[in-house]
């Protein structure tokens, strides 16, 4: 790890402790002892972060590799004399580094813990139970989970796989906290399983969690990434988060020095000022020395405005939403709030169309080995890059769909009321692909906006909102949070209720990262795509599959009230021939970003 920061990432300073460590020479004090020792330690993260020493633009990477303790509800790193027996006076919480670290100033903080767990606690829990705060902490295996070291490579598996990503190149890059997560996670495991040691697991947990997004290795940046990065800070702009927003706008630039969007975010920011200077280091390979002077006058308007989107004319607000973790066996691991964008579209007589807006990224679309209920038409997994779009908050409901209904027509006409169970805010269901076509064209003559159905990758993508379990509240389903069928239960979860019928739309509190509800059961959704037996050769870009396959059928997602929950997945995939028309089958709409 020290030859990868020193002499590939080119880091500007790093600071060894190991055994055979020399002393750290310091320019604000006595030379650092590199034993890593508490006292050394402890020192060190005193002395060094007593003041800020870097800029909002950098980042600083702490990585351990040893033994964690979980004790008395918190998270602690053992150095090479700590007691077991006295946790707290011998080994460093990893709250307390944290807190430290958060001391340099740097805009982005990365913890990388390949620690094992204690193996002689009879609880079985390891470290990762906390959520440090402000950082972005990634872990080598889950709390009940140990580290593993794989003798033939003479390294741990979470520390090889971790270099072998921080190394790649191209559009693949780990260049992001969101695509070294997924790399990490597909990887990890599939190493141990090849050697033939035990399951390991590695998780990240991000705070904020817009931290996601952000760039870990600038120089490997993807266009993508950048605009990612901008949606990013426009969204903390309207959602009044200015501290974060400039932070956002900085970190654009310190890839990117001389993008004008980011000058205007950052103008807009500090519009009550009449002129505003500060730093943004320009960090390139071969010159570290290098840094842009930027001076900001507020002589131009340049108000705040929401995506570049078809939207201009549609009012948008903050929309609070709640989101729930489920560990295994379908107990609460946490909940907690936030906010999302959404725009709400008048399709006049009090009816209205809410549409949440989707940050783009990349994920791993198709299902992990191993996955329970996994077929083979979620494989082979791969990773697709998805650009920012909108998408209903819910499936389209009944008096949407009636109103819609009785717009001209544009290829067929539609029925005013085809659902089977009726109910002006229950999702409109026995409506064909066709249909459901014919329903996003009247609606983009009416409105003027490109309304369509998603393609099947935005559509998973959607569903995970950052998540890579097979729900996305966690490992498993509940019929507290979802409808499908009760009497059937997922891995260790819970039987539930059965309704057999689908509800209204708003009866679950909980939705996800994207404020996104229903996309566990209730309705099937139609997709774009044309149904393919499995991912060879499909689309990497997000858009719709259309060519090959069976052009007869068409994709469906998410199962239904009437559902097994393995068909409930964010994974799994089903097909329908694209004049059926189903009790189970609805659609929700998406817009494009223009």
């Amino acid at each position: 790890m020290q030859d990868y920061f020193l002499k590939e990432a080119n880091f500007e300073k790093v600071y060894y402790f190991a055994e055979d460590a020399l002393s750290i020479k310091q320019d604000y004090g006595n030379d650092l002892e590199a034993l890593p020792r508490f006292t050394n330690l402890m020192r060190f993260l005193r002395v060094r972060f007593e003041k800020p020493f870097l800029s909002s633009g950098d980042s600083f990477w702490f990585f351990f590799a040893g033994h964690g303790l979980r004790y008395q509800e918190r998270d602690y790193l053992m150095p090479g004399d700590a007691d077991p027996g006295n946790v707290g006076q011998t080994s460093i919480s990893i709250n307390y580094i944290t807190e430290r670290l958060r001391c340099c100033g740097a805009g982005n903080v990365i913890l990388l813990i390949d620690a094992c767990r204690d193996q002689g606690r009879r609880n079985g829990l390891g470290i990762g139970s906390e959520r440090p705060k402000g950082v972005i902490t990634i872990f080598s295996c889950s709390p009940n989970e140990s580290s593993y070291e794989i003798e033939e490579l003479r390294q741990g598996s979470f520390t090889y796989v971790l270099l072998t990503a921080l190394r790649l190149q191209g559009e693949k890059n780990c260049a992001t906290v969101e695509r070294l997560d997924n790399y990490l996670l597909n990887n990890v495991p599939a190493l141990n399983q090849k050697y033939r040691k035990p399951s390991q697991t590695p998780y990240t947990i991000v705070e904020p969690r817009i931290k996601s997004h952000l760039v870990l290795l600038p120089e490997q940046a993807t266009e993508l990434d950048i605009l990612t990065l901008k949606e990013d800070a426009k969204d903390a702009e309207l959602e009044g988060n200015i501290e974060q927003a400039e932070d956002l706008w900085k970190r654009v630039l310190a890839i990117q020095p001389s993008d004008q969007s980011a000058f205007k975010g950052l103008k807009r920011i500090w519009s009550n000022s009449r002129s505003i200077n500060f730093k943004v280091e320009a960090k390139e390979p071969r010159d570290l020395e290098t840094r842009t002077e930027v001076t900001l006058h507020t002589n131009l308007d340049d108000g705040l405005k929401p995506h570049p989107s078809p939207f201009t004319s549609i009012s948008s607000s903050r929309l609070p939403v709640q989101i729930v973790r489920l560990n295994n066996k379908g107990e609460e691991l946490e909940h907690w709030k936030t906010q999302v964008i959404c725009y709400v579209e008048d399709l006049g007589n009090r009816v209205s169309l809410e549409l949440v807006s989707i940050s783009g990224g990349s994920f791993m679309m198709g299902s992990l080995q191993g996955e329970r209920g996994r077929t083979n038409r979620e494989e082979p997994q791969h990773n697709v890059v998805i650009k920012p779009f909108w998408l209903g908050r819910y499936p389209i409901t009944q008096i949407q769909w009636n109103a819609v209904s009785f717009l001209p027509k544009v290829n067929q006409e539609l029925e005013a009321s085809p659902a089977k169970f009726k109910g002006k805010d229950r999702p409109v269901e026995c409506v064909s692909w066709c249909e459901a076509i014919e329903f996003c064209e009247r609606l983009s003559r009416y409105t003027g906006r490109k309304y369509r159905l998603p393609s099947e990758s935005e559509w998973e993508y959607a569903c995970r909102a950052t998540t890579t379990t097979p729900f996305h509240f966690g490992e498993t389903i509940r019929t507290a949070e979802a409808n499908y069928h009760g009497n059937y239960r997922y891995g260790h979860g819970s039987l539930g209720e059965y309704r057999q019928s689908t509800n209204v739309v708003q009866e679950f509190t909980y939705a996800n990262m994207f404020g996104l509800s229903d996309m566990h059961g209730n309705v099937l959704e139609w997709c774009q795509d044309v149904w393919h037996e499995n991912y060879n050769g499909a689309p990497t870009d997000g858009i719709a599959w259309t060519t090959g396959g069976d052009s007869s059928s068409r994709v469906t997602r998410g199962g239904s009230w009437s559902s097994d929950p393995i068909a409930c997945r964010s994974a799994y995939r089903n097909q329908a021939n694209i004049d059926c028309q189903d009790d189970a089958l609805g659609f929700r709409v998406a817009v494009s970003v223009l």
